[in-house]
């Protein structure tokens, strides 16, 4: 009898249920359900619809029956660093306030003056981004510090889903690390950290591994879906979710690409060197205690913004053709300024940028594109360079997973920029690593090496070489 799983990722603009078996030696996926994640705006914050999303995850879970499939088991991956926290009684006490939010502006100088960028980096290996959760944290306190007090339960995204589903609660460690509140090395909550910055430590739950099982459906969700699953913990970051996917890790930069683009290698060690931090590279825990020593760039969300901007007249493909015909059209953007994270309209602030540095001004939808293309890959260069230089070694592979990996003229243009190879695959790589950490929670799959070779054996990867193009 086949055994199915049932991954539920949820990234920053949709999310969507992918089932997933084994057959003949192969990963078969399925898609039954996806859905869009917009940011609300409630009680005068930028906000995640958290309820939304549980229900739409039962939509998807309803779908298993009409495919009279019944999936042994659930794993729920979302994006890092945002939050709800529950008192008591497990109400909410705050909202689902999404990283976006500016209400973290400022906050993290004010974080440093208790303790130093240097100590804070050397504890935790986190990389510095003002909405990271112990900025957010912090924020919370200065503005309600009663709300911080009363709180009896810290639950990142995916946790309060998996309690929604089970009503047992548990911290994951791959998200959990990605707070900056958790020691690189002990791998535990920073409680001397939490006490410096005057953050109940109590709400704080045992941090569990990837793999571990956090229960079953609740008796009420067993009689409405006539089934009944365990909700296992994969790797709850969607990223730690998609490094697992890579299918030939070992001297590979990787590159998850999608709203986000995180580059890097994997590693067996923290690097908490004077030069990581320097370049703000980060380290997040991943599957079986590896780390994921990676910069987080702004990605594919520039080019979102851009469509929206455009009233959605171009598709994505629509945008790639555009800028292939503007080849002799180049002027860059840094993309990780700030003014990129959520401005009111990208194409203008693309436009600011140019004219402000004294370069060439996008006009069209076309020269817009190209140029968010070329900073793209440009800012992917600079991290490869910068990566190389704190190992001392030259990687001659990059792996692109993630949606973004379907771009082909982005990698083509990658492997230009860097004279190195580029692997484009697999597409759903955050559900596949999902799944596969349920399948060896299910002892299906034995370990990490194994689930490579099953997905180097069932996904497709396609390479570009750097070409060279005259005058």
């Amino acid at each position: 009898m086949t055994k199915y799983s049932l991954a539920v990722d949820i990234g920053a603009s949709s999310g969507r249920l992918i089932l997933g078996h084994v057959e003949n030696g192969k990963l078969q996926l399925n898609e039954i359900h996806r859905f869009d994640n917009n940011i609300v705006k409630r009680n005068e914050h930028f906000c995640w619809d958290i309820e939304a999303l549980f229900q739409e995850i039962k939509v998807g879970i309803n779908k298993c029956n009409e495919l009279n499939i019944k999936p042994e088991s659930i794993g729920i991956d979302t994006w890092a660093v945002d939050f709800v926290l529950l008192d008591e009684n497990d109400n909410l006490l705050t909202d689902a306030v999404a990283y976006r939010d500016p209400r973290t502006d400022g906050i993290m100088e004010e974080v440093f003056e208790i303790m130093s960028k240097e100590k804070l980096y050397l504890e935790t290996g986190i990389q510095f981004q003002k909405f990271n959760t112990i900025y957010q944290l912090f924020a919370l306190k200065k503005k309600s510090p009663e709300v911080i007090d009363k709180a009896k339960s810290f639950l990142m995204i995916p946790e309060y889903l998996n309690f929604l589903l089970t009503g047992k609660k548990a911290n994951e460690y791959t998200n959990a690390t990605s707070t900056q509140l958790v020691n690189a090395f002990t791998k535990q909550w920073d409680y001397e950290l939490l006490a410096k910055l005057g953050i109940n430590k109590e709400m704080f739950l045992e941090i569990q591994p990837p793999k571990e099982v956090v229960g079953t459906l609740s008796e009420e969700l067993v009689s409405e879906f006539g089934f009944d699953m365990k909700v296992v913990l994969p790797a709850t970051h969607d990223t730690g979710s998609a490094v697992i996917s890579v299918p030939e890790i070992e001297e590979t930069v990787y590159l998850s690409s999608g709203t986000w683009s995180l580059i890097g290698v994997e590693n067996h060690f923290p690097i908490c060197v004077p030069k990581a931090l320097k370049y703000n590279f980060t380290n997040e825990g991943g599957l079986d205690y590896r780390f994921r020593f990676l910069k987080n760039i702004m990605g594919l969300w520039m080019i979102q913004e851009v469509k929206r901007n455009y009233h959605d007249n171009y598709s994505f493909a629509e945008f790639v053709t555009l800028a292939e015909k503007e080849k002799n059209f180049q002027s860059f953007v840094n993309v990780d300024d700030d003014r990129f994270l959520k401005p009111e309209n990208m194409v203008k602030e693309i436009q600011q940028y140019c004219q402000q540095t004294n370069q060439q001004i996008p006009l069209t939808p076309g020269q817009i594109a190209k140029c968010v293309y070329d900073s793209l890959a440009n800012s992917y260069k600079r991290a490869i360079n910068e990566i190389e230089e704190i190992f001392e070694k030259s990687f001659s592979r990059i792996n692109v997973i993630g949606g973004g990996c379907q771009n082909e003229m982005l990698n083509q243009m990658i492997a230009n920029v860097t004279n190195k190879e580029v692997c484009a695959g697999p597409i759903e790589a955050t559900a596949i690593g999902n799944l596969v950490v349920q399948l060896m929670a299910l002892e299906e799959v034995e370990d990490i090496q194994q689930a490579r070779a099953l997905i180097k054996n069932s996904f497709e990867v396609k390479t570009y070489k750097p070409q060279y193009v005259r005058g």
